[in-house]
């Protein structure tokens, strides 16, 4: 799905023109509307998740249209790798987009009833090789999973929930409060159902009524090859487990990779630098080059100088979700001889005279 043309507006739109050309379409669409439609107010939704967000916009910029790896949707993205459990992303949940339009929703609480369990973020850090090539790891996590004995509910098995009577299943406590303008009215989340509205009849001996405990987890997940430093993997349904067996939050990986000892990266391209010695860059000559991907042999032109650079195809980064490659960029630094035997001294006399120079050396020591 392509964004701009969900949203209808141009590839360089601003931040106000992405918003005012999604509130449009979903006054438009919005299922509440009664005409609306449902599957293109969600599509619309999702387009505007990612265009208003600076960092999503420029992932999927970079990437195309990957749907799965900002908005939720189903299959694949990224040229065939699978995102159905792994999306790559560039930032937190996102929130009811149509009570941010439309003043819906309930001040000062939250909607009744089973509530989404909370993200979770961390730093993950792998190595460079790891962010080249792709890796699997497993991540220990520490977060509020469902509780088993009661299964997310929060009620003794058996027994079901009740409507809250502190706030008559509202999920929300009301206070008037007297001001000099008048009165003031002020909601607030039920601390006796936590805005849930329920509470359960007999709460759960396991996790008293939570609906949740609090559980180290390891969860596998795949790195994809070619994945950049500071990016951010989202999991989803692996972050905080809901209340009264409400959806699972995500997790999401800041990932940081380690620097390399040997190579520079810059986007998808590998730099390093060879030193060659002065006949080498004057007679030319063919070396090996260490690479990400093993050795390579690179040819020195005859008469190359310092600071040229050379390039070898394809023996960079891997583009994420793809089969292409950046290049390794190498630059050349010839070395100049400190001492010269008396044989190489002898030899480099010639040819000083075969190239009819009058030089003057200025070190003594130089050919010692």
């Amino acid at each position: 799905m392509d964004y701009y043309k969900t949203l209808g507006v141009e590839k360089g739109a601003s931040e106000s023109e992405i918003k005012k050309a999604y509130r449009k379409l979903a006054q438009k669409h919005h299922p509440d509307t009664g005409k609306g439609d449902e599957k293109k107010f969600k599509e619309a939704t999702e387009a505007y998740e990612v265009l208003s967000d600076k960092q999503k916009r420029a992932q999927y910029d970079q990437f195309g249209s990957a749907g799965p790896g900002f908005g939720g949707g189903g299959g694949q993205g990224f040229g065939g790798f699978d995102f159905k459990n792994v999306n790559v992303d560039f930032g937190g949940s996102f929130g009811d987009i149509f009570d941010t339009f439309f003043g819906g929703g309930q001040q000062g609480g939250r909607k009744k009833g089973p509530t989404r369990g909370s993200d979770i973020e961390m730093v993950f850090q792998i190595s460079f090789e790891e962010a080249i090539f792709g890796v699997s790891k497993e991540i220990e996590v520490s977060a509020f999973a469902a509780c088993l004995h009661c299964k997310g509910i929060g009620a003794e098995p058996g027994t079901k929930l009740k409507t809250c009577e502190d706030c008559s299943g509202t999920g929300q406590q009301v206070k008037l409060q007297r001001t000099p303008f008048g009165q003031i009215q002020t909601a607030s989340v039920c601390q006796s159902c936590e805005g849930a509205g329920q509470i359960p009849e007999k709460r759960c001996k396991e996790c008293n009524g939570e609906g949740r405990l609090m559980k180290a987890q390891r969860i596998k997940t795949k790195i994809p090859a070619g994945i950049h430093d500071q990016a951010v993997i989202r999991l989803s349904g692996k972050g905080e487990a809901g209340l009264q067996g409400g959806p699972t939050g995500d997790l999401f990986l800041h990932i940081s990779v380690a620097p390399s000892k040997h190579f520079e990266r810059i986007k998808n391209d590998i730099y390093t630098t060879e030193h060659i010695h002065v006949l080498q860059a004057i007679m030319g000559d063919e070396i090996n080059v260490k690479t990400v991907h093993g050795d390579a042999k690179l040819i020195i032109s005859a008469g190359t100088e310092s600071g040229n650079i050379l390039k070898l195809k394809e023996y960079g980064v891997p583009k994420v979700g793809t089969t292409h490659k950046g290049d390794h960029i190498i630059k050349i630094k010839i070395n100049i001889p400190k001492k010269l035997s008396s044989k190489e001294k002898k030899l480099y006399d010639e040819l000083v005279k075969e190239s009819k120079l009058n030089i003057k050396p200025q070190s003594k020591g130089f050919f010692g």
